[in-house]
């Protein structure tokens, strides 16, 4: 059998494993491999909520946002590709208790060139009508926020990846990296194959601890199991905007019509197997989630469950 290689050998073909392929190819990096388990961004990529926004406390991370909401915004061109990007903007409502660490982050933000202001609660109310803000003390507006689809856009850059000459494998999972005299020397297929590399770049989320340890590299990351929910708000919405309630820790944004819900209460965390955990809501939780949904929306007394699913996080111990 001829030994396949490849400069870069990029494990994972979600969005993040879809968009390093893009990136290196793109600056001249002709001999890149992806190598993904199943197919392109059939991971928890399509779990994603993608929500798009800047709104981050580590000044790196809104850094990196920021220039990236360039592409996500202008995929049309850059990418060839409709990857559903809505911008509808994005709310950070929060109570008395954090007013002054919301005000910090905004400067700290506006201060990287961002587009993001303070705003009032009754201005929250008017981007969002049907929001109760009585309890919301300070709120964060980015306009240029919303939400695409996460699945479309990793597709959008593993196909412009291809085209400038990147091979991916799908249905091919990575068993171990291998090495010899303390350097990285490609990777080993659970076929039995060895693909040989100059550099292996390991995207392939929750499953990527497993893969380094034998490196010898700790990466502390854990799956976390979340739950979401689609629901029908029973009446027409109109334009809306995505919201980050950390008031009632949940946030949501719009979904053809509907809501898409999800939780922003990690005090007691689901630590789960990403490749065996619940995807259907539990009982207690849907509960706790209608409660918070009803308190923030009571004029939607209307609104119903349409359909739930549940996915994972790669988690550090930081967030």
């Amino acid at each position: 059998m001829k030994q396949m290689g490849a400069e870069v050998v990029i494990v994972g073909g979600g969005l993040e494993g879809a968009s390093v392929a893009w990136a290196l190819t793109r600056r001249g990096v002709g001999d890149v491999m992806v190598l993904e388990r199943e197919t392109v961004g059939s991971g928890f990529t399509a779990k994603s909520s993608g929500i798009i926004r800047c709104h981050y406390g580590v000044p790196s991370i809104a850094a990196m946002a920021w220039r990236s909401l360039a592409v996500l915004e202008g995929a049309g061109e850059v990418l060839d590709a409709d990857i559903g990007f809505h911008r509808c903007g994005y709310l950070v409502a929060v109570g008395a208790d954090n007013t002054e660490p919301l005000a910090a982050n905004v400067a700290m933000q506006q201060g990287l060139g961002i587009d993001v202001a303070l705003i009032g609660a009754d201005d929250a109310h008017e981007l969002f009508p049907s929001m109760r803000v009585d309890d919301v003390a300070a709120v964060a507006y980015e306009p240029r926020g919303g939400y695409a689809d996460a699945y479309q856009t990793a597709q959008a850059f593993a196909r412009v990846a291809r085209q400038d000459g990147a091979h991916i494998r799908q249905a091919t999972p990575v068993a171990k990296i291998t090495e010899e005299a303390g350097r990285v020397t490609g990777v080993t297929l659970a076929s039995g194959e060895h693909v040989g590399a100059t550099s292996v770049v390991v995207a392939a989320g929750p499953w990527s601890a497993p893969l380094v340890a034998p490196l010898g590299v700790d990466l502390p990351m854990r799956t976390q199991r979340e739950q979401l929910m689609i629901v029908d708000p029973g009446q027409p919405l109109g334009p809306v905007p995505v919201l980050s309630d950390l008031v009632s820790l949940q946030y949501l944004r719009p979904e053809h019509g509907h809501l898409l819900l999800g939780n922003s209460d990690h005090h007691a965390p689901e630590w789960t197997d990403p490749d065996r955990y619940a995807n259907t809501i539990d009982d207690e939780y849907l509960g706790e989630a209608i409660d918070k949904f009803a308190h923030r929306f009571p004029s939607l007394s209307g609104a119903g469950l349409a359909s739930s699913y549940c996915g994972c996080y790669d988690v550090t111990p930081d967030y």
